[in-house]
């Protein structure tokens, strides 16, 4: 019989040194494989006691890292149980503000410049 763990359990177990999470209902233990990630430690810590099925599954894992996986398995989340899910860490956000900010400077600014020049010319 499988081990049935809490979200409030799950979500005490979000450090280096005692890391789990979830993906899609079950509870995987990640301490030992923090340094082996070739994702980096960051974002392997970022999901610690969460539910991070959604960052599982954009990256795209290999059959390999679901192998890896199942050798990290030591639950199921309890049913009825919501686990928090991940924000965007701060990481994250700023390099979404850095690519809004390069798209209207590589690319809005000139066409408004451009739409400004078309209505000055044509009407003044």
């Amino acid at each position: 019989m499988n081990k049935i763990i809490s979200a409030e359990e799950l979500s005490a177990h979000n450090s280096r040194s005692d890391l789990w999470f979830s993906i899609e209902g079950k509870i995987y233990d990640v301490t030992s494989f923090v340094d082996e990630h070739p994702g980096g430690e960051e974002v392997i810590l970022e999901q610690g006691g969460l539910d991070a099925t959604e960052a599982f599954i954009d990256v795209g894992h290999s059959d390999d890292a679901r192998k890896i996986l199942k050798d990290l398995y030591i639950g199921d989340l309890k049913e009825g149980d919501v686990i928090e899910k991940p924000t965007l860490s701060s990481v994250n956000q700023a390099s979404m503000e850095r690519e809004e900010s390069s798209f209207l400077s590589n690319f809005g600014l000139p066409i408004i410049f451009a739409v400004l020049f078309v209505i000055y010319k044509n009407y003044f």
